[in-house]
This record gives C-alpha cells, structure tokens and sequence, in this order.
C-alpha cells in the first residue's frame, strides 16, 4: 500500500481528493496548517504543517516525508509549487515521487505576464495584456482563485500587476493529465458554469475540438506534468486562453467520472512504472457541488 499525501486538507474541494485516494486502496496523508482541519477526519493519516512562509517549512517537509515513509505528494497550493519543484530530485533520491511540473514551466505559469508572453510567441489566441494600466482589467502577476482581480475606475499602483482585455463568454477551465514524457493523455474542457470564490461548484465537460487543439499546443511547447488545468473563455470572436495552472484543481472531480481516477492513474504510471491506456471521455455529465457536514465525538 502507498502513502500519497494532498496539502490544504482543509480546503472546500479537497475532501474529493483524499476520498479519490483511498477509493484505489491506498493510504491518503492529509496535511494542513490547521490542526483541526476536515481533512484530518477524512483521511488516514494527518498531519500539521507549517505556514508557508515558515523559516523551517521545507526542513520539516523532508523530516515528514521520511519518517512517515510519503510514496508520492499531489502538490495544490500555488505558493509551495516552487518549493516541491526546486526539492523534486532530492525527495525522489529517498524514496518520494512528487507530482509537480519543472521549475522553468513554472516561472511561465506562476507569473501571468510571462504566460501571456508564452501564449503570444507560440501563437495561442489570449486578450491583449500590459504592464501599465491600459486595458480594464487589473490583476496581480502572480496571483489564485480571483484574488485582487478588478476593473478600477480611478488610477492603481501597477507594481506587480499587470492589466488585461477584458474578455466575456463561456469559461472554460480544460483538465489535462500529462504523462512523464509530457504527453496530454486526457484533455477534458468543461464549462464553468457557476463559481463561487474562484472554485467551480457546478460544471458540465463538453466536446470542443478547436479548445482540445490549442492545449495539445501548449503541452507540446511547454514541460508539464501529471494534472494540471488551463482557462479560457470563448465567445462569437473565437477562443482566449488565459491561466495555466499546473496543479491539480478544485473542479477536477468531474473530469475524474467523466474518464477514471487521475490519482490511480498517477499511481500507476508515476509510482508502478505501467503504460497508459485512456478512457473514452464521457461529455455531457454536469457536475453540482453541496455542502457536507462531518461529525466528531
């Protein structure tokens, strides 16, 4: 039995992770700078953390991995990715895989001038984007879940920030599980179709073979690896593409039922060496999310 452990257990999205985790039979580890987090009630195991701008975090991280013998991490949080991408080789040399893309990948992914930048070179279609305030949408470089995003009425300090085409339509967020080579093995575009603080509670994947393109596109110019998701919206002007998240997302869950479990998925190929053989995605199957109560003695 391995031992996979997720970060911020105690997340809204995160109980379909670990539940994702022991439905293959093994052993979920949640982690979480609470130590009262819902996580620790729904998985095998629990530890606490530290935040992650403690001076001793990834210190600790190493002692945790070892000494509770960690087979394989699915990194979620934006602000630690760096952190497990730098430490990916020294972690696997004692006996923990980690699920997270290079370091080069994200210094694209984690800075949106440099994604729209990768978007303009490689020809991907994504709203006009500045370092000054010149179009009406304001958002931080680097930046998650809608946090800080605004269209202004007066002048802002652009430091950090960059501003953007604002670009309505049907959003899309894509779900996309990369191979050790880089190789897309699902790409499976759903739509948003209703978000609440930046996570998508109801969803519904759909074909769209123009979307499926581009993001076999970016898989080829860009290093990813295991799940990652990318955003786009799309309306009578076409398709624009503007984040790519190499991470595995809150809404996943639905692309999960609509192929197979991406965490067993990641086991096999990741941890046990074996050969991919997809799913025929299934479009058409909506996603609704609901609150669940978890109760302690």
């Amino acid at each position: 039995m391995s031992r996979i452990m997720v970060e911020a257990a105690g997340s809204l999205t995160s109980s379909y992770i670990i539940n994702s985790i022991k439905s293959t039979g093994h052993a979920a580890v949640a982690t979480d700078i609470d130590p009262e987090s819902v996580g620790r009630h729904l998985a095998d195991d629990f530890f606490r953390v530290p935040g992650k701008d403690a001076h001793d975090l990834w210190e600790r991280t190493r002692d945790l991995l070892q000494r509770h013998n960690i087979d394989l991490v699915i990194p979620s949080l934006d602000e630690t990715l760096k952190g497990w991408a730098e430490r990916k080789s020294e972690f696997a040399e004692t006996g923990t895989h980690v699920l997270v893309s290079p370091p080069d990948t994200l210094r694209v992914t984690q800075d949106k001038w440099r994604t729209y930048q990768f978007f303009r070179q490689h020809k991907i279609p994504t709203p006009e984007t500045s370092l000054d305030q010149t179009f009406p949408l304001v958002k931080p470089r680097r930046g998650r879940g809608g946090q800080g995003v605004g269209t202004p009425s007066g002048a802002v300090d652009m430091e950090g920030k960059i501003s953007q085409e604002l670009v309505q339509g049907q959003e899309y967020t894509v779900d996309v599980f990369c191979a050790e080579n880089g190789e897309p093995i699902y790409i499976v575009p759903r739509k948003r179709l209703k978000v609440v603080d930046g996570k998508s509670v109801n969803g519904e994947t759909v074909k769209n073979e123009k979307v499926v393109e581009y993001v076999k596109r970016i898989c080829n110019k860009l290093e990813l690896f295991g799940p990652i998701n990318i955003q786009c919206f799309e309306n009578k002007k076409g398709i624009k593409f503007i984040e790519i998240n190499p991470r595995i997302g809150g809404g996943m869950a639905l692309s999960f039922e609509a192929t197979e479990n991406w965490i067993e998925l990641a086991i096999d190929h990741f941890l046990e060496g074996e050969g991919v053989s997809p799913k025929v995605v299934n479009y058409g199957i909506k996603m609704m999310r609901y609150y669940d109560e978890v109760f302690i003695e």
